[in-house]
């Protein structure tokens, strides 16, 4: 039996994070009646070399990917993206304390620690330290998702590795989730590039074969608070 619907915050600390680690996931929330909410953590901008047509073109990249999830709401902050080492900590906690306490979700997907990308970390940490059940009473779930291109290519050394011990069957959304993903054309190759579509559809079967599902996605549940 379908629990009570809830509220769903996807954090990702890049636009495209939330579509290739749980996009799935979110298409299955949404067509069950629950709310999802989308938190972005970084942004664009001319001082980092990107060309005013190019941060056009990535804002409108948001607002489509946005529609096609059928998001609630979203927010992006404004840290540059690859720079999030050089934000105050506490900034970056109050940017995403912000936004849950606005949206007060029963359940969280953030991205994994220890992937490749600094950036992640960062927003892992940030994020945890907005968990605190005396702090923030509605947040009942924190599940970690697995980024494609990110996760697999961690290389710590005190890592034990993605380990799951969550899936979620998007047998009937992996098609969708691949057609939002083609909104990213920039972030997309050919195989054998990491982001490329059979590689999308290889994680899901391989996650689908972990599960007895034809397709799925995997999570690390972090936290569960049942009530």
């Amino acid at each position: 039996m379908k629990d009570l619907l809830k509220k769903i915050l996807v954090i990702a600390p890049h636009p495209d994070d939330e579509t290739l680690g749980c996009g799935g996931t979110l298409l299955r929330h949404i067509s069950e009646g629950d709310e999802v909410y989308w938190l972005i953590c970084t942004t664009i901008s001319e001082s980092q070399g990107f060309t005013k047509e190019r941060i056009e073109e990535r804002k409108k990249e948001i607002e489509l990917v946005s529609n096609m999830f059928g998001f609630a709401g979203y927010r992006q902050l404004n840290f540059k993206t690859t720079e999030l080492d050089q934000v105050p900590r506490n900034q970056l906690i109050g940017g995403i304390a912000g936004y849950i306490n606005e949206v007060q979700p029963h359940t969280l997907y953030l991205p994994y620690r220890n992937d490749a990308h600094s950036d992640h970390s960062y927003v892992f940490d940030s994020s945890v330290a907005c968990t605190k059940s005396f702090r923030y009473p509605f947040v009942k779930k924190v599940c970690v998702y697995e980024t494609l291109s990110e996760t697999e290519f961690g290389l710590r050394t005190d890592d034990g590795g993605f380990k799951p011990n969550m899936w979620v069957d998007i047998s009937s959304c992996l098609d969708r989730k691949i057609d939002i993903m083609k909104i990213y054309e920039s972030e997309i190759g050919d195989h054998p590039f990491p982001r490329s579509f059979n590689n999308i559809r290889a994680l899901a079967n391989f996650r689908g074969a972990n599960s007895m599902n034809i397709a799925a996605e995997a999570f690390m549940m972090i936290k569960y608070i049942w009530k």
